[in-house]
């Protein structure tokens, strides 16, 4: 499987988590002891222990003690362990779910799937079966859409709103709630505009990145983000650290608090997400799981989860061919979106697998967009990691039989975007037989663990002082389109650009 817990890497809730649902619970506390003072969270996973062990005194005692320090009840009413009938048995839940409006709507709304003529929203209610109707509004009047939230989904569900019009702003109303009458939280509003029509010139921006530990003083990167008003936020793997693939318990909670922040809510409310995995939220460190579908047996279970907390347009081949792998257009650009660990096989030499390899040179062949971008999870320039297998330098043959299709087919105007280290930077790769590929790499939206700038050949700028992400402005409309790309960090301070015109990406340019 590949390393184990990089410990640096994560807050000490969640690595309790991960001992508790091993049944560690000296480990559980001793890990807790690390906590700062003062964090919700910390009495929560104290809790949760506290329930594991049968003590409800205890984990009523907990529950109070986080409510003082802020926790919200939604977090509460989510609680990721089997012991949730207990809690929610005891006087004192019973008090708070009276004198505060219950979250029927627990989790989103998030847009996610944004095309030129469609959109997909995706929530988590507080139990199966709710229904869920959203009324959305846009120039051709008002349209409703309605589903129930799922028991198979962990309360979740999906709504593909389709028949939209292409560059059009729409706004929506969401109710969330019980057959009937209902009192409490149900009600939420956002909005998004779809996107021009595939194929055609426009101007539009992606915010990106990976690298989101939960660390609660650094969450308001979600706030900073959503002022740049980005068209698109890729999230390209250690989106929410879980490293315990056959837990139900630890994958719950990284994912429920996260989908529980205000700031990532208020983000994804308006702004249309697009996820890929990494290592740690996949498997665990530099993981390599091997080419079979169902072995090891987490693979599957991991993968549906995936899906069922993102609203990408699609997830890798689906049921037949699991994968986070898709592509996607917005106007005249067009996105591949790469799995880099469902497949992995070092000694096969393939971080793709031959499938989701022969779907890429498939789609890129025919592709006719203005840019074409290769959405990796880990980077490809050589040396970026060095000594380590991890980055596409694990599997450098399977990477220049990549570029060098690219080169045979003549393919012009692509460049690379990755994630995995943790800092933001720009790179070129040359090659003798074609034109440079540039590089953006970004992933450390949130994370405390930082890693040394790498100056590799063809290396541009590099930035890691504090958490940053990937902006890129494209405007395919000039005469010679072109996209910038600029680090910004946590306080919105744009501290590297860069302007690439598609003209360097032609054969025509050469090498640089």
């Amino acid at each position: 499987m590949g390393a184990g817990l990089v410990q640096g890497q994560h807050d000490p809730e969640r690595d309790a988590t991960r001992h508790l649902a091993e049944g560690r619970f000296d480990r559980a506390a001793a890990t807790l002891e690390k906590s700062p003072a003062g964090q919700p969270e910390t009495a929560f996973v104290r809790m949760m222990a506290a329930l594991r062990q049968g003590n409800l005194a205890k984990a009523e005692e907990e529950a109070v003690a986080a409510r003082a320090l802020g926790l919200p009840l939604d977090r509460l009413v989510g609680l990721p362990a089997p012991e949730l009938e207990a809690l929610h048995a005891t006087e004192f839940y019973s008090k708070w779910i009276q004198e505060e409006p219950y979250p029927w709507l627990l989790h989103g709304p998030m847009v996610g799937g944004v095309s030129d003529e469609g959109a997909i929203l995706w929530l988590r209610g507080a139990t199966a079966d709710l229904p869920v109707t959203l009324t959305l509004s846009g120039p051709e009047g008002v349209r409703r859409f309605e589903t129930r939230t799922e028991a198979s989904m962990e309360n979740a569900a999906k709504l593909s709103l389709t028949g939209l019009r292409p560059n059009t702003h729409y706004n929506y109303h969401l109710r969330v709630a019980p057959d009937g009458e209902a009192t409490g939280r149900t009600d939420a509003s956002g909005s998004f505009t779809t996107y021009a029509t595939n194929g055609k010139a426009s101007q539009f921006s992606v915010a990106f990145g990976g690298g989101a530990g939960y660390i609660p003083e650094w969450e308001r990167m979600w706030d900073t983000i959503r002022s740049f008003e980005p068209d698109a936020l890729f999230m390209l793997g250690d989106n929410v650290y879980i490293d315990h693939p056959e837990s139900d318990l630890t994958q719950r909670y990284c994912y429920y608090r996260r989908q529980s922040r205000p700031e990532w809510r208020r983000l994804t409310a308006v702004t249309p997400v697009f996820a890929i995995y990494d290592d740690h939220d996949f498997g665990l460190n530099d993981c390599i799981p091997g080419p079979d579908v169902d072995s090891p047996a987490w693979k599957r279970p991991v993968w549906k989860r995936f899906r069922d907390n993102w609203a990408n347009p699609a997830f890798g081949g689906g049921d037949e061919q699991p994968g986070c792998y898709f592509d996607h257009h917005i106007g005249d650009v067009h996105f591949f979106f790469l799995d880099g660990r469902f497949y992995r096989d070092l000694d096969g030499g393939t971080m793709l697998g031959p499938v989701q390899r022969r779907w890429l040179m498939d789609r890129l062949g025919s592709s006719n967009g203005t840019f074409k971008v290769l959405v990796s999870p880990v980077p490809w320039s050589p040396g970026i990691k060095p000594g380590s297998r991890d980055p596409w330098d694990g599997f450098p043959e399977e990477r220049e039989a990549i570029f060098s299709f690219i080169e045979q087919q003549k393919i012009e105007g692509v460049f690379l975007v990755a994630a995995d280290r943790h800092r933001t930077d720009l790179r070129k790769i040359g090659r003798p037989q074609g034109y440079d590929l540039f590089e953006f790499e970004s992933s450390k939206l949130t994370n405390r663990h930082t890693h040394g700038v790498v100056q590799t050949e063809g290396f541009i700028w590099g930035y890691n002082q504090t958490c940053s992400f990937g902006h890129m402005r494209f405007d395919t409309t000039l005469e010679d389109p072109q996209v910038q790309f600029d680090a910004v960090t946590i306080d919105g301070e744009i501290v590297h650009t860069y302007t690439l015109k598609r003209s360097a990406l032609t054969f025509d340019a050469g090498s640089n």
